[in-house]
C-alpha cells in the first residue's frame, strides 16, 4: 500500500501571498498543524501553526519562507515509511510528490491513514486482539501463527512495536475469531505473555478514544 491510496485532493495548499490570518483560517478549516506552500504546482515548503503567530500583519508567506530540503514523500513512499516520517517530524500531515519529487500532488493527513486502516480488509474482518509482549530474541511470527492456526484460526494483521523493556517487543494480533479463550491458553502453555486482549469493539473503541484525545491535544 502507498502514499498514492490515501492522498487527500480536497486539502488546498498555501499560496506563496497568503498572509498569517490566511495561514491561520486554512488550519483551522482542515484541523492540521501546518500545510503545503505550492507555486505554479510546485511544492516550496511546509508552514506552520506556529510561524504564522511569529508573522506580522504585513508579512506574507514569501517573505518568512525558508527555502530548502522539503520534508515530502513521492506517491509511490509505502505506507508504513510515510507514517515514520510524519511521527519523525512530528507532523498532522506530509506532502506528497511526483515520483520525479517535483510536482505536489496532495497531502497525506493523520486522519487519512487512521481512516484507511480502519476501513481495510483485515480491520472490518470480525475478530479479537490479543497483545503479546515478547523477548527480542525469542520472535518468531512463524511460531505465533503455528500456535494461532493450531486453534482453528488465523491471523489478519499483525503489528510490532516498542515495549518499555529495550530487549521487548509488543507484538498485535487481529484473529478471525470471537470467542480467543483457547488461543490465550495455548499461547500461555508456550510461555508467551499475553499482555492484554480485546473483543475488537472494546479495542477499537479505545484505539478510537486515544485519537480523539490525541487530536484534542494537538488542537487539531
Amino acid at each position: 500500500m502507498n502514499a498514492n491510496e490515501v492522498i487527500s485532493n480536497a486539502i488546498y495548499p498555501l499560496r506563496k501571498q497568503d498572509t498569517a490570518e490566511d495561514i491561520l483560517t486554512m488550519l483551522s478549516m482542515n484541523r492540521l498543524k501546518e500545510l503545503p506552500v505550492v507555486h505554479e504546482g510546485e511544492l516550496l515548503g511546509i508552514i506552520s501553526e506556529g510561524q504564522a503567530y511569529e508573522m506580522s500583519d504585513s508579512q506574507t508567506i514569501e517573505d518568512v519562507l525558508v527555502l530548502g530540503q522539503v520534508i515530502r514523500v513521492d506517491k509511490y513512499t509505502h505506507i508504513f515509511e510515510l507514517i515514520s516520517k510524519m511521527a519523525m517530524h512530528k507532523l498532522s500531515m506530509i506532502p506528497i510528490v511526483d515520483e520525479q519529487e517535483k510536482k505536489y500532488v496532495g497531502v497525506v493527513t493523520q486522519e487519512d491513514v487512521f481512516n484507511y486502516y480502519a476501513s481495510s480488509f483485515s480491520f472490518k474482518e470480525p475478530g479479537s486482539i490479543v497483545v503479546l509482549e515478547i523477548s527480542r530474541r525469542a520472535y518468531s511470527m512463524a511460531e505465533i501463527s503455528q500456535i494461532v492456526e493450531s486453534e482453528s484460526a488465523a491471523i489478519l494483521s499483525s503489528f510490532l512495536s516498542d515495549a518499555s523493556d529495550i530487549e521487548k517487543i509488543t507484538v498485535t494480533l487481529k484473529i478471525n475469531k470471537l470467542d480467543i479463550r483457547d488461543i490465550i491458553a495455548s499461547f500461555e502453555r508456550y510461555s508467551y505473555e499475553v499482555k492484554a486482549s480485546y473483543t475488537e469493539k472494546e479495542y477499537y473503541d479505545n484505539l478510537k478514544d486515544r485519537y480523539d484525545m490525541l487530536m484534542h491535544y494537538l488542537d487539531v
